[in-house]
């Protein structure tokens, strides 16, 4: 039966208690991790937030009814313990930060009694996924991911600490706003007041941050809450929290410096990690060209080569279409692997045909000097070698080569020359590489939209010297003033600076195939308010769950949030969403279709 904890009053938590402790009186309280019955002794590991305590229970210490009460204790039971810390007489237990003490107990009060939990409640839990998340509070009573979400805990005070410092002012904006759709699908919530009209979850705050600047916050951040409506991966959630800030009368240079600094104090304070300042810089399409991606991982080497102007004339007819369509040859050299079994060779095949290549040509140079290639015999002789000295190929070298479409090559070779690296243990997991990528393309196009897009958002300036191709008929050549911060291959926040003047907006929109009446329906009170008034400004969001992600070495962006979603977008603890009550419906004026149970949403 449970106990009252009155007159007891908690001294430390548990792991707080050292060598310096013995001899003292404490009390402490939290849950029963396991027990051990020798007979005359009963041992139980008390575990709370900050770790585990050994207490020992002697029948004369505690009496015949403390006694029974220790006897009865099973895992999980919550308990309040009061004695006396002593040096383990057992030996020390290296393996625990309170290893060279316990507690011999004089009073035991059992708090709370547990049944037998669904899963063991320990650290890597091989538990499946399911079945944690919909005991999670029991999940998040475990070590490791108690760890996590101390540690995001920590970071966000650090953040805000140094942005105050820093002259930041902590703003809130709105949760209920207007939609605007563009890009992602926007969460919608009904207006009970307002029937047919509904109001959207924010996908950023970013036209409030703005709107801050142009009443004269100058520098305002907030840890914000943003749902976006999509499908779910490792590291993305349908509601995830930012890191966001916006500054006044700034440029690249500025955002980009005070965020250098905001992170080697956050990866010092937190991990001890130093980050060497200034963070390196490098261009949208140099990533591109080197790495097939914007977002590289530069831990290791393996960069991309074109090849295009080596095998341009060759007859190989994989490589000459693709250079005749407009499209290129680049290859990847992994090295050491030219004895790789064709097993293998045609799963990495398979795994490029997944980012979408057509195949994956190869050129296996084997230690006694032969050559093995999928399409050795299209190429001459002179033809090959120079290919492979392109490639700087050596014997036992594997060449891989994708040709298409520039898109798809940097795709589907990006994505292989990370899968190799992590096959070939090329990944030292304890370093952290930060880069920014700047001037990314002002504008992308949507296949599924068939027209040009904003790549960052409708707001963001151009770089100076490509304002002049707004008026001409290739808008979409144009360079953004817009930068990522990548950490190890990982996209961890972006920004840029934002246009501040009206014609140049105007122009945008119309680039984007807005209308000025489609424009002010959308974005209306932006543009009025930039009527009044508005200083140069700029501004960045960093994804905080992604960044705690990689500071714990989480494999899935779950395990650093609280309650997280599964990838349907579902709740599996709360069942949300749910079905609600047809008087909720009938006041929202809202009329639900009913479909199949077995529709894919994905």
């Amino acid at each position: 039966m449970a106990e009252s904890m009155r007159g007891l009053h908690r001294s430390h938590r548990c792991a707080e208690l050292t060598k310096a402790n013995v001899a003292e009186t404490v009390t402490v309280m939290g849950w029963v991790q396991k027990t051990r019955n020798t007979g005359g002794l009963i041992f139980a590991d008390l575990r709370d937030r900050s770790g585990l305590l050994q207490i020992t229970f002697n029948e004369e210490k505690l009496g015949a009814e403390g006694f029974e009460k220790a006897y009865r204790l099973r895992s999980e039971f919550v308990i309040a313990v009061t004695g006396t810390v002593v040096e383990r007489e057992g030996g020390v237990n290296h393996k625990l930060v309170t290893g060279e003490i316990e507690v011999v107990a004089s009073e035991i009060r059992i708090l709370s009694e547990a049944e037998t939990p669904p899963f063991p409640i320990e650290e890597n839990s091989r538990t499946k996924d399911e079945v944690r998340l919909k005991y999670r509070y029991l999940d998040l009573r475990r070590p490791d991911i108690q760890r996590n979400l101390i540690m995001r805990s920590k970071v966000a005070a650090i953040v805000r600490q140094f942005l105050v410092e820093e002259g930041f002012l902590e703003i809130e904006t709105p949760v209920l706003c207007k939609s605007t759709p563009e890009g992602a699908r926007d969460y919608l919530v009904p207006s009970r007041v307002h029937p047919g009209n509904f109001y959207a979850l924010p996908q950023s705050p970013q036209i409030f941050k703005q709107l801050l600047m142009c009443s004269g916050y100058d520098r305002y951040f907030q840890i914000a809450k943003c749902f976006r409506d999509e499908d779910l991966r490792a590291d993305r959630q349908p509601e995830f929290t930012q890191i966001d800030m916006e500054l006044s009368f700034v440029d690249v240079d500025d955002v980009i410096d005070v965020n250098d600094r905001l992170l080697a104090k956050v990866f010092k304070e937190v991990l001890d990690v130093e980050v060497p300042l200034p963070i390196p810089r490098m261009t949208w399409r140099e990533a591109m060209e080197r790495f097939g991606s914007d977002k590289p991982d530069t831990r290791f080497g393996m960069e991309l080569v074109n090849v295009t102007d080596v095998v341009k004339d060759c007859e190989f007819v994989v490589f000459k279409g693709a250079v005749e369509n407009g499209g290129s040859v680049r290859g990847l050299n992994a090295k050491g692997q030219g004895g790789m079994p064709r097993k293998k060779i045609d799963a990495l095949v398979d795994f490029a045909k997944d980012y979408g290549a057509k195949g994956l040509a190869y050129v296996a140079l084997q230690e006694d000097g032969s050559v093995k290639s999928s399409f050795a015999k299209f190429m001459k002789e002179e033809e090959m070698s120079a290919l492979i000295q392109a490639m700087d190929g050596e014997p036992g070298d594997l060449l891989l080569f994708a040709a298409d479409r520039d898109k798809v090559v940097f795709s589907v070779l990006g994505a292989l020359r990370c899968e190799l690296a992590k096959r070939m243990e090329l990944i030292d997991e304890n370093q952290f590489n930060f880069l920014w990528v700047t001037e990314f393309p002002m504008f992308e196009y949507s296949e599924e939209q068939g027209r040009y897009l904003a790549m960052h958002h409708p707001f963001t300036m151009p770089m100076e010297e490509d304002l002049h191709l707004l008026d001409t008929d290739e808008p979409w050549q144009a360079r953004a003033k817009a930068y990522d911060i990548v950490l190890n291959g990982t996209e961890l926040g972006g920004g840029s600076v934002r246009i501040s003047m009206n014609d140049v907006q105007e122009k945008m929109f119309k680039a984007l195939g807005f209308t000025k009446e489609e424009a002010y329906e959308r974005f209306g009170f932006l543009l009025n308010a930039f009527k009044y008034g508005v200083p140069p400004h700029a501004g960045l969001a960093f994804g905080f769950d992604r960044m705690i992600m990689l500071m714990t070495h989480s494999e899935s962006i779950r395990d650093v949030i609280a309650f997280p979603k599964v990838k349907d977008a579902s709740d599996l603890m709360s069942e949300a969403p749910n079905v609600v009550d047809q008087k909720q419906l009938d006041e929202l004026f809202i009329q639900t279709v009913k479909v199949e149970k077995d529709m894919d949403f994905e």
